[in-house]
């Protein structure tokens, strides 16, 4: 039980690694459970069928294990108030969604794709913003009994007033209006028979007794459709705090095409999770220079929700460099030190899968490092001579490399297998030999144009460093295509 009654959740979607972003989340509703005595608790949400996978979870649990944070319930864990995965909950959905439409706040609708698609696309060319037009919202009900009896797809959507705002205090931004005309006919329930997050969200964090939901400026638009939905239940909402987005040094959003966001890629480079934790705490504090190393509890100690700023946090990597340098030489005994260097070395079996892959390459031990230093380097710091003993042209190997990066990114499982099977796809696509496609590949990632098998080595060095290695070496090739005319 908690001694303030607070219960706080991270409840991030397992459809890609994870994103520093989730931990910088999670590390502000771990800090306000502590602060205030209260529960932290962790929830899947994967009512994305299409790009939740198991795999992912396992990743998301995984990182957020590494980072330090612990939660008293969660998929993993259990708790009085389970299942905490949202695709384990879809029958508790379904009556909430009913007692909606039932009281007339909801509708169902038969749109088909193809229509909404016209229909936005129409909105858009008229310089409107895209939103449902109520096309279905004046069916009768012997219409509409008519067409779910003969199996019609449908899904469920929520009305909205059609005047005046909804106003909401939020603990980030304070007093807040959003016209309802600015907000969207939401779909609650799916074709499938699954929630939308909004629904979803809506129902767990009730039933979970959420008391305070702090989650990122983004959805901050989005409260307007979950007040609403309260409403609509009778429900009491919990109060909201929206937090600044992190964001690069020129403020633009935080994106895995520009840098590196996955929590797996700062792992992989020997980022120690309590450094990361305190770079990101810092984020909520207020500090005098000089004190900016602490522990979790010393973050803790320091946190203060009444005082939290709307301007961006910046992912200052060289802030981050610098503090996790102090971590290493400050925090960590010898024997300490040396068992994180052993830890990282195994992490993802890289020293074993990389030894086994060495063996029947060298003729003394002494040729592992260049042979296997890859695997383990922050930077490979390439050149853009490593590409000359390739035959293609400079045009032809960036067309490759910018080709490859989001390809690989359509890969669900990320193993030997999976990696062959798309670069063979791609270079077909390209009407490229196989040979060709991996060439610059080789260099990308190795640093070399000889090295371990390819294939093997993307799996093992994982897809967030493959991601930031490939782009540099885009980066690279660049230089030596001249401009365009």
């Amino acid at each position: 039980m908690t001694t303030s009654g607070v219960r706080v959740r991270i409840a991030p979607s397992p459809t890609g690694e994870p994103h520093v972003g989730t931990a910088y989340i999670a590390l502000f509703n771990y800090l306000f459970a502590k602060k205030h005595g209260g529960e932290f608790i962790l929830r899947i949400e994967d009512t994305d069928a299409t790009r939740s996978t198991p795999e992912f979870e396992t990743k998301v649990l995984d990182a957020l294990k590494w980072c330090g944070l612990k939660w008293s319930e969660g998929p993993d864990i259990g708790g009085p108030y389970g299942p905490y995965r949202q695709s384990d909950r879809k029958d508790i959905y379904k009556p909430f969604v009913e007692k909606i439409v039932d009281a007339g706040h909801g509708f169902r609708c038969f749109c088909t794709p193809e229509r909404l698609e016209k229909m936005r696309e129409a909105q858009r060319a008229a310089g409107l913003p895209p939103k449902y037009d109520g096309h279905c919202l004046n069916l009768t009900a012997e219409e509409v009994s008519t067409r779910v009896a003969a199996g019609e797809p449908h899904v469920v959507r929520m009305k909205i007033p059609t005047e005046g705002s909804c106003k909401f205090h939020d603990g980030v931004y304070g007093d807040v209006e959003i016209p309802w005309d600015a907000v969207d006919m939401q779909v609650l329930l799916k074709a499938d028979g699954m929630p939308t997050y909004h629904m979803a969200n809506v129902v767990d964090d009730h039933l979970m007794k959420i008391t305070h939901v702090a989650r990122g400026e983004e959805w901050l638009a989005s409260v307007p459709k979950h007040i609403l939905i309260y409403q609509y239940l009778g429900l009491e909402p919990p109060q909201f705090m929206h937090l600044s987005l992190m964001r690069n040094a020129d403020k633009s959003k935080l994106s895995k095409r520009k840098n590196p966001t996955s929590i797996s890629y700062y792992t992989a480079l020997g980022y120690i999770p309590e450094a990361l934790m305190n770079f990101l705490g810092l984020f909520f504090i207020q500090i005098a220079e000089g004190e900016e190393l602490l522990t979790m509890d010393e973050l803790a100690e320091k946190f203060d929700p009444e005082n939290l700023s709307k301007a961006g946090a910046i992912f200052d990597i060289q802030k981050l460099d610098w503090l996790n340098g102090r971590w290493i030489r400050e925090k960590l005994s010898e024997e300490e030190f040396q068992h994180r260097v052993l830890t990282w070395a195994m992490e993802n079996s890289r020293l074993r899968e990389g030894l086994k892959l060495s063996q029947s390459r060298i003729s003394k031990l002494g040729e592992l490092p260049d042979l296997t230093g890859f695997l383990f380097k922050s930077d490979l710091n390439l050149d853009p001579s490593a590409f000359a003993k390739i035959k293609s042209t400079p045009e032809e190997l960036l067309e490759i490399l910018n080709t490859v990066q989001p390809d690989l990114e359509k890969i669900l499982e990320w193993n030997v297998e999976t990696i062959e099977a798309e670069l063979r796809a791609i270079a077909d696509r390209m009407g490229k030999k196989l040979k060709v496609v991996v060439a610059p590949l080789f260099v990308a990632v190795s640093g070399s144009s000889r090295s371990l098998p390819l294939f093997d080595s993307m799996a093992i060095l994982g897809r967030a460093v493959v991601r930031q290695r490939l782009k540099l070496a885009a980066q690279t090739v660049a230089t030596l295509v001249g401009p365009k005319n």
